[in-house]
């Protein structure tokens, strides 16, 4: 008897503790969702978005790391932005601090790390990794993304995923 009121117990304060982030996590998405808004700074840059991977089979650029020395990684919220908007997010230099964006198509928005660069093709503004270009695009089907939305976001400070 002893032995069930114990794994009651255990089993009771693993559910509050769960029930307890589970609340945490969606009071961030709130506050997270509204800073997101006030911190997009400058204007939006349109054009489209494609996915990168340089581990897929036939690759022709780029090798492995990206322009700030993080391998690239196809599960992480990340992205590369075209090389003349290189300035308007903040240098992305190799060693130096990722920066952040807002990406928004077909009334998703998600918040990328921004930790590559390239010569992409012409008329497109950023090459998503594979994570992000599955949430705009489940079945990668599409390649491109027409009419998306990017803005710089202010500060170091983000958490990369969903904007709520």
């Amino acid at each position: 008897m002893m032995l069930f009121r114990s794994s009651a117990a255990v089993c009771g304060a693993l559910v509050a503790i769960a029930v307890s982030v589970t609340v945490v996590r969606s009071e961030v998405v709130v506050v997270h969702s509204s800073a997101v808004v006030y911190a997009a700074s400058g204007d939006a840059i349109i054009g489209a978005a494609s996915m990168y991977n340089p581990f897929r089979p036939g690759w022709r650029e780029g090798g492995p790391n990206t322009a700030s020395g993080e391998r690239y990684d196809p599960s992480v919220w990340a992205a590369a932005i075209k090389t003349s908007l290189r300035d308007k997010f903040g240098g992305v230099q190799f060693g130096a601090r990722p920066k952040y964006a807002l990406v928004e198509a077909a009334g998703k928005k998600v918040i990328v790390k921004i930790n590559d660069v390239g010569p992409l093709t012409p008329g497109r503004i950023i090459d998503l990794n594979e994570r992000t270009m599955r949430y705009f695009d489940p079945s990668l089907q599409l390649g491109v993304i027409a009419g998306v939305s990017v803005r710089p976001l202010a500060g170091d400070y983000w958490i990369p995923g969903p904007v709520g």
